[in-house]
Order: C-alpha cells, then sequence, then structure tokens
C-alpha cells in the first residue's frame, strides 16, 4: 500500500521528521551538521520565496522541520535536502544504500494553536531526549535564534514571535517553552 498523498495549499505548514535508516546516525561528527544546515540553505536558494523554515533541530539520527509551503509542495525542498546530504554522507564514509529510514514524515500543522505548541515541542527535543538541560544549550536547534541568543540563519521568527504582544517577545517565547520543562521527561517514556 502506497503513501496518503499529503495535503497542500499555498501557505501550509507542516512538522517533517527524517529518521536515520533502522535508526541510525545520521550525524556523526559536527560537519555533518554543519553540511545538513548548508543544504538547507541551498535548497532555500534554490526555491527561492517558496518555503519559509519556522523552527528546526537536528538531532542525532533525526531531524525535525517546522515548515511553512508558500508557492510549492514541501517534497521538493525536504528531497533536496535529504538526496544532497544523503550523497555527501555516503561518499564521505564511503556508505552504500539509503541513509534515510524511509522518505521523510509530515504532519500538517491546521489549528494555530499547534503551530507553537510544534515549535515548541521541536525545541524542548534534545532534553527529552536527556541531550541536555536546557533547550539554549543544544547547538543544532534554531531555538538559540528565538530568544536572541544567536544570529538569525535559515529561519523567520517572525510567525511564531507574532502570537506574543510586542513587548519582550523573545522573552515571552522563552518563557513559553520553559512552562513545558517542569516535566520530568526521564518518566515520561
Amino acid at each position: 500500500m502506497g503513501r496518503k498523498k499529503l495535503e497542500w495549499y499555498r501557505g501550509a505548514m507542516y512538522h517533517v521528521t527524517a529518521r536515520g535508516n533502522r535508526r541510525s546516525d545520521l550525524f556523526k561528527e559536527e560537519i555533518d551538521f554543519e553540511i545538513y544546515l548548508k543544504c538547507m540553505e541551498e535548497a532555500l536558494s534554490y526555491y527561492k520565496d517558496c518555503y519559509r523554515i519556522i523552527s528546526y533541530c537536528l538531532m542525532t539520527n533525526h531531524v525535525h522541520i517546522q515548515i511553512e509551503a508558500k508557492e510549492k509542495p514541501i517534497n521538493f525542498y525536504i528531497g533536496r535536502i535529504n538526496n544532497f546530504y544523503a550523497k555527501n554522507f555516503n561518499k564521505k564514509y564511503n556508505f552504500i544504500g539509503h541513509l534515510f529510514q524511509s522518505r521523510y514524515n509530515a504532519e500538517i500543522i491546521e489549528k494555530d494553536e499547534y503551530v507553537l505548541e510544534v515549535s515548541r515541542y521541536i525545541h524542548l527535543n534534545p532534553m527529552m531526549a536527556q541531550m541536555v538541560e536546557k533547550p539554549e544549550n543544544y547547538k543544532w536547534s534554531s531555538y538559540g535564534m528565538y530568544i536572541g541568543d544567536k544570529h538569525e540563519y535559515l529561519i523567520t521568527t517572525s510567525k511564531i514571535l507574532s502570537y506574543f504582544s510586542s513587548r519582550n517577545q523573545r522573552q515571552r517565547y522563552k518563557d513559553f517553552v520553559d512552562s513545558k520543562v517542569t516535566v520530568d521527561w526521564k518518566n515520561c517514556k
């Protein structure tokens, strides 16, 4: 049975995940994370003004991308990134075969409240995996750009930050994300 066709319309937003084949690592060294981000940047440039990245998190064996499809379905963008990255990875490590478990998984985000929740979930992912104690300590996520710790690169924070009053938007977003941090992630499995 084939995959269900993913709904698309201008402005549709998605939570995309792509996992390493057999849950194996997608990133073995720091430079691998940087290469994936460069692939994201190249694909954004190639499909000029067709997509807007809202948030992302690159985990060791999977990636999360919250993306708005402005002019084209997301399969063009995600396919380009993952294809380029897999070719580079396989060449670098002398691997043969599929790097990714499957094409990718994408869930359409239809309700406004889920736009914020998906962003929070993506940014808390390294904490849930017990890789860091605070989301701002994880280097390979867009969270630092939201709270003002890093220069904005690849992403557009305006969509998420617009949900908060104009004063102290970044601090209000941080407070929003931190409000879920009280959960003991170790006992949530």
